[in-house]
């Protein structure tokens, strides 16, 4: 078995391939593939820089016998090349079709993967050694238009629509991207014995988070990166903490182990981007002993796109985009940038939540904006948030029907949060439930109308909060004695809907030190 290392310390002895030559590929182990889709398989061949030889100049025919539509168009085919029309005829699986007319054979496939050939028979006019048009299937207008000869094949139906072409047949297309993509993956493979069982291999590795991973073979990181339309050799950020540049390849990497789709690695790039600014302070987070890791919050369409949980039980278990999307960001912390658990990351106790915290906004059954709007993108953005939290704890107020009880119970609730004698230094999220979120929405009041009564019953008499009162050493410095103290700072509260429609309940999400010191939440645009 073959693996695409992922490992920081497997990533960089990659000198081999820096210079050029390839490693000697191993058996590659095989998922039952579920099929690839006719734009990713383009996608990933529109990558590849040229056929090794250019193509013919003339027209360019792909077939196959096992086409009847193929079979249909051999005559027309003949009659090209009695017109004089330079026509050359590529084969896919008999070496002898069409009879008559010197094809080429194109078995190996190498052809019609490179020339992203989806359906045969596929006309191309080429000039120069490359594509100009394409005419795809049996239709005598458009072969006649492409060719400029008419009375294509009289006695033929107008038209009749192709057959898959052999390149994309479920069977084959993962080796043909390994043999035909895998040279351009920069990672080290790693060889396994045929008796070393891979997912043992990952954790005898280093690679785990304590869960087990999926291998990383060629096939499975060539698939990935068909999510992006960003080159594999980009660099996504530095991550923290041993400031390593890291690749769309080793994000994809880490991306396949953590058990993600290909359609969600954009979500984990534009995530690591946000991660590792200096505003989020990635480095801190890891490096301090509170409990907190990067929480992850999706807005905009690609929520519903991936199938992300904003419903029911959207901070738990259950739902594989939010799931791995957040675990392959901390993946690639771990294995990318060294921050591993009793080295650089010193949490004391830490949380479920830095395996994956990684959630979508109900913007459809919100009364309020989205966050990513609130935080500057344009309605229609997909976009994620990161916010340096640790897990969650329940708001539970099922008797308050008018706006100002709710409220109130969310503020009693919030002071406490890490010490009802601390202010100012965290920032906190506030999950509202979608039944709270009614009471509010009933009385009119927007989101700005909640937050800012909930900073005004968060006005804190410094009496109560310097150390010593009430008999506890905690708190704040005796200077503030006499002071009125904010719980938290301006921004420092941010709001989101999401949950299940049954149940007076929210949640609060507690943050980290906040400002220049520690960390600011960060919101990035997601593109492919």
């Amino acid at each position: 078995m073959s693996l695409a290392a992922s490992h920081p310390r497997a990533f960089w002895r990659s000198a081999d391939l820096e210079h050029g030559r390839t490693p000697a590929d191993g058996p590659t182990a095989r998922l039952a593939f579920a099929g690839v889709t006719a734009e990713a398989a383009a996608d990933l061949a529109s990558r590849e820089v040229a056929l090794s030889a250019p193509l013919p100049e003339g027209f360019v025919a792909i077939v196959k016998r096992d086409c009847p539509t193929c079979v249909l168009v051999a005559p027309v085919l003949a009659q090209l090349r009695a017109a004089g029309a330079p026509l050359t005829v590529y084969t896919q699986d008999d070496r002898s079709f069409p009879a008559g007319l010197d094809p080429i054979d194109d078995a190996s496939l190498e052809v019609s993967w490179r020339c992203s050939i989806e359906t045969v028979p596929t006309l191309l006019r080429v000039s120069g050694g490359k594509e100009e048009a394409r005419t795809v299937g049996w239709s005598r207008a458009d072969w006649e238009k492409l060719t400029g000869v008419r009375g294509l094949g009289p006695s033929l139906p107008a038209h009749r629509p192709g057959c898959g072409s052999l390149s994309l047949d479920p069977a084959r297309a993962d080796a043909l991207a390994v043999r035909f993509l895998g040279g351009k993956l920069r990672s080290r493979r790693v060889e396994l014995a045929s008796l070393e069982d891979e997912i043992e291999a990952l954790f005898d590795r280093g690679w785990s988070d304590g869960l087990p991973l999926v291998p990383p073979t060629e096939a499975r990181v060539l698939r990935m990166l068909a999510g992006t339309s960003r080159k594999p050799d980009d660099v996504v950020a530095v991550v923290p903490p041993d400031l390593v540049e890291v690749t769309v390849e080793k994000v994809a990497i880490n991306a396949v182990m953590a058990g993600c789709r290909p359609e969600y690695l954009p979500v984990v790039l534009a995530a690591l981007e946000a991660a590792c600014t200096d505003e989020f302070n990635m480095h801190g987070v890891l490096a301090t002993t509170m409990p907190v890791g990067p929480v992850v919050v999706v807005n905009g369409p690609i929520r519903r796109a991936i199938g992300m949980n904003s419903g029911v039980n959207v901070l738990g278990q259950g739902n594989r985009a939010g799931l791995t999307i957040g675990r392959a960001l901390q993946l690639v912390i771990r294995n990318v940038g060294g921050g591993k658990p009793g080295e650089v990351d010193r949490a004391t106790h830490g949380s479920p939540g830095k395996l994956s915290f990684c959630f979508a906004e109900d913007e459809e059954g919100s009364p309020w904006e989205p966050l990513s709007v609130e935080r500057g993108l344009p309605p229609g953005a997909s976009a994620v948030t990161l916010f340096a939290g640790e897990g969650t704890r329940c708001i539970v107020d099922q008797q308050s029907r008018a706006p100002e009880s709710l409220v109130a119970s969310f503020a009693v609730n919030l002071r406490a949060l890490h010490h009802p004698k601390l202010a100012l230094g965290f920032d906190a999220m506030l999950v509202v439930g979608p039944e709270h979120a009614r009471v509010f929405h009933e009385a009119g009041w927007s989101k700005a109308r909640v937050v800012d009564e909930l900073h005004q019953r968060l006005q804190l008499p410094g009496a109560e909060m310097v150390r010593g009162a009430s008999g506890i050493s905690e708190g704040l410095p005796e200077h503030l004695r006499d002071a009125t103290v904010p719980k938290f700072r301006q921004g420092g509260l941010l709001l989101v809907h999401a949950g299940g429609s049954a149940g007076l309940f929210s949640e609060i999400i507690g943050g980290w030190i906040n400002g220049d010191v520690g960390s600011q939440p960060v919101t990035r645009e997601i593109k492919r």
